[in-house]
């Protein structure tokens, strides 16, 4: 999956475009036979400010365009902005920040968490969950939250539904003028219809139709939808999905989360189980596609999504160093006078590749389930919390701490030591280095080619680590 040839853009038929918070990518693919073929990258910063072309000067006066950014990052790849309607285009983008989202569902057990689940995957930062039926105090939380997205749900279908009718009309008072996503008991659909009749009300299948039963992935792709019209209100957005013919389409652009999870769908399906971990200067992303093993399957005590992501917002290796360097020796917290964004001494280079192998550590052990004994009436029994990832054969190391800082990646081979206190990746698990950040822009793309990525991925599992 890797090229030797940055900036030939010989054969190349697709243009993936990532519109991160501060770097902009662009990867041209070829089509070859069954798969694809990376055919040139171009990096630039993603546009905030604009900057003076003669000298460079930002004027902080100015919001900027990310097209600046996106057509610099194409520059880079010898390619112009007339290519653009030449090759299918496809676009990912995390420039306008997630969806803030609040979440209300009948408890948090069941349906509150089955929501969270499916924001975590589609783009949407869940500021607050609550379970039961909402208060004074909930709303003027919500109001003081202002949402970009609600989401609705509770109760299994044809269960209760008085408190997600109440809680459905206690929404509808606010007025906050954004759309309500309503994924709760079909049971209750029409009075919440009713209840937000002339406001933005979008349906979704129940999140929990039955008990133990999750079904998040429409609800998912509903909140994509939000999204992607939330997203082109990022300073030249619109234009951008224009320039490429993205506009109206929700198969043209994705959130960067969203894409990296479903590039990992794509991995499991054509290879096997896999853990994707992402150290971010702010975040640490844990994506997981597993249905685990079957010996602790049947001690789970609640169901998990096959397909899973956990965002940890104080792990970061820059923005959240410090946060990260407290869980450690004190040494580290002294130490972060080397703290660079970008580490090129041998003193930074030591800094965050501690800072990355410990925010993985805690990352992934964070988004593992647990092993747990339980004491009951009838004596002690064992029980599983959380996501199993005993079953995982791969795991891949994305994003450019994990796959640019020497060393820091050999993290993730001693978090594979199987069952324990966390249901980790068994030993000889294999360790993958996506070293050309190539998984976001793989999984934009399988939404409408997910044989080639399926291909693609497969191919490339087999290469050297």
């Amino acid at each position: 999956m890797s090229t030797d040839a940055r900036g030939s853009r010989a054969g190349a038929r697709m243009l993936c475009v990532e519109v991160g918070s501060t770097i902009t990518k662009v990867n041209a693919f070829a089509v070859d036979g069954d798969r694809l073929r990376l055919t040139a990258q171009g990096f630039a910063p993603t546009s905030v400010t604009r900057a003076s072309a003669a000298s460079g000067d930002i004027d902080a006066s100015d919001p900027g365009d990310v097209t600046i950014g996106v057509l610099a990052a194409l520059s880079d790849a010898n390619f112009s902005e007339a290519d653009l309607a030449s090759h299918e285009v496809f676009l990912n983008s995390s420039a306008a920040g997630g969806l803030r989202m609040t979440v209300h569902g009948l408890t948090r057990s069941m349906t509150a968490r089955a929501a969270h689940e499916a924001s975590l995957g589609a783009g949407a930062i869940a500021k607050l969950v609550t379970a039961g039926e909402l208060d004074a105090d909930d709303l003027d939380h919500i109001n003081a939250i202002n949402p970009t997205i609600i989401l609705l749900a509770g109760g299994v279908d044809d269960g209760e539904k008085r408190t997600v009718v109440a809680n459905a009309e206690a929404l509808a008072s606010l007025h906050l003028g954004v759309p309500v996503v309503y994924a709760g008991n079909v049971a209750a659909r029409h009075a919440v219809q009713r209840a937000f009749a002339g406001q933005d009300l979008l349906i979704a299948d129940n999140v929990f139709p039955d008990v133990d039963v999750l079904n998040i992935t429409p609800l998912r792709r509903l909140i994509q939808h939000v999204f992607n019209a939330h997203i082109v209100h990022a300073p030249g957005m619109g234009r951008l999905a224009e320039l490429v013919g993205a506009s109206g389409d929700p198969t043209r652009i994705l959130p960067t989360p969203g894409a990296v999870l479903f590039a990992s769908e794509i991995f499991a399906d054509a290879v096997g189980d896999i853990v994707a971990v992402d150290v971010g200067g702010a975040t640490t992303d844990v994506h997981s596609v597993t249905d685990g093993s079957p010996e602790f399957t049947r001690l789970m005590t609640d169901p998990e999504p096959r397909a899973k992501r956990t965002v940890e917002g104080d792990l970061g290796v820059f923005v959240n160093a410090a946060s990260v360097a407290a869980t450690g020796d004190s040494a580290w917290l002294a130490r972060l006078d080397d703290l660079a964004a970008v580490p090129a001494t041998d003193r930074q280079l030591e800094l965050t590749r501690w800072l990355t192998m410990r925010a993985a550590e805690i990352g992934v052990r964070r988004h593992a389930g647990r092993l747990l004994d339980l004491y009951t009436p009838t004596g002690k029994k064992q029980v599983v919390r959380g996501k199993d990832l005993t079953a995982v054969a791969h795991v891949v190391a994305t994003g450019g701490a994990l796959t640019r800082v020497p060393g820091a990646a050999d993290v993730l081979t001693r978090l594979c030591t199987g069952p324990g206190e966390h249901l980790l990746p068994r030993p000889g698990a294999r360790i993958h280095l996506d070293r050309d950040y190539l998984f976001s822009a793989l999984g934009t793309i399988a939404v409408r080619h997910p044989g080639l990525v399926g291909a693609t991925l497969a191919t490339w599992a087999k290469e050297p680590a």
